[in-house]
């Protein structure tokens, strides 16, 4: 992960982008009933305007999902152009199977082309050490966003919508022995059993973790280091390849979960529904909670610069829906967490809210956003509740 600084033109607020904008849009949602999921849409007197207006939003896998985009042109009032595409949708049909720096390579290689962009924001997160907190790249100087401010201002770098706090995932029956340390994953004794996520955002921070762990390097800051932890570190990473101890680079989700339950892998990268998988198909499988603490991640959602006049406006509508709940509940129940968690437990069972986000045994069956099975009543999330798992960050 770069220099923080070097973020900020890729995260550029569009003109006109406001935290007093965004709050008052914000307010105007008040008198919505979000439990019913009704939602007022946009006003009648220039609804006729924007029958053929399309969003593009661009993101990773996490993020532009067709079911969210359904609900939202539902709720809006968004016609279907005539392609029959969806007013709000993956800007391309790969973007779903993308990984996060995919997404980020459509957003600086081509800006004016999605609408939206849906970027990792590192950190979004309950952090308590200065130099990693979210807050010190959520606000910019300025229109530009060129720079980031060193507390509150009229401009915001992008909108906070999803964040998770992950671990390595284990095979317990087949590892044989307590797993406690980040520096298990490049334990000597399982070589060629360990495997990492391709993307440098993922496996290059779990190796950092684990190398420090191990005690080989001390990072200043392992979210954003310095050219000499990055040599120390990917030279570390190299002489590790070297020796067969990776038995995979996976990169897409049924990689990572085939990896576990074929038993090739018995520690990996690994993001939490993919755990889930393995256990429903009734194989041992842990999200292991580590004394290092957990990688946190967060997504925020921006306009695009190019945007302006109705379709600004859209957006601004669109942004307001995103985090009014629907789609929080929507991806608590794949094991994520929303920006806005009190708006997104309105859309949740009260069984639901208590296994995701308390830390609760489940008191009925949890299923995911598609009904299929996730975990069986009476188990408790592995981490436990929200404030365990996002106040231990560790990069």
């Amino acid at each position: 992960m770069s220099d923080t600084n070097a973020g900020a033109d890729a995260h550029r607020p569009a003109r006109g982008t406001t935290r007093r904008r965004l709050l008052q849009g914000t307010a105007a949602l008040a008198g919505v009933t979000a439990a019913s999921g009704a939602f007022t849409g946009f006003p009648t007197i220039w609804a006729q305007n924007i029958k053929d207006v399309v969003l593009h939003q661009a993101g990773s896998p996490v993020a532009a999902i067709p079911k969210i985009a359904e609900q939202a042109n539902k709720d809006l009032g968004f016609n279907r152009c005539r392609r029959r595409q969806h007013c709000v949708h993956e800007i391309l049909g790969w973007t779903r199977r993308a990984a996060g720096d995919s997404a980020q390579q459509i957003q600086v290689l081509g800006p004016n082309h999605p609408s939206l962009h849906q970027g990792y924001l590192s950190e979004w997160c309950r952090s308590f050490d200065s130099r990693v907190a979210p807050y010190t790249v959520f606000y910019a100087t300025g229109p530009d966003g060129q720079k980031f401010a060193n507390g509150p201002t009229e401009w915001v770098t992008g909108i906070p919508t999803i964040t998770n706090a992950d671990t390595l995932g284990i095979r317990p029956d087949l590892i044989g022995r307590p797993i406690t340390s980040c520096a298990d994953l490049i334990s000597p004794e399982l070589k060629g059993k360990a495997a990492l996520n391709e993307s440098p955002t993922t496996g290059v921070i779990d190796v950092a973790m684990a190398v420090e762990a191990r005690g080989a390097v001390k990072y200043r800051n392992k979210g954003n280091m310095t050219r000499d932890e990055i040599d120390k570190t990917i030279n570390l990473m190299i002489e590790i390849k070297r020796s067969g101890h990776f038995r995979s680079f996976w990169t897409t989700f049924d990689q990572s979960v085939n990896l576990m339950a074929s038993g090739e892998v018995v520690i990996q990268s690994m993001i939490s529904p993919a755990v889930t998988a393995v256990r429903t198909r009734g194989i041992p499988c842990v999200f292991q909670p580590l004394r290092e603490g957990y990688r946190g991640w967060g997504t925020t959602l921006a306009p695009m610069k190019h945007l302006s006049g109705v379709k600004l406006d859209c957006f601004y509508e669109y942004m307001n829906w995103y985090t009014s709940g629907f789609q929080g509940a929507f991806i608590a129940r794949q094991g994520y967490y929303s920006g806005v968690p009190e708006n997104a437990k309105k859309f949740l069972t009260e069984a639901e809210w208590d296994y995701w986000y308390g830390g609760k045994p489940a008191a009925t069956d949890i299923t995911d956003p598609y009904g299929k099975l996730m975990e069986k009543s009476g188990r408790t999330r592995d981490g436990g509740v929200f404030w365990d798992r996002m106040g231990n960050i560790a990069v």
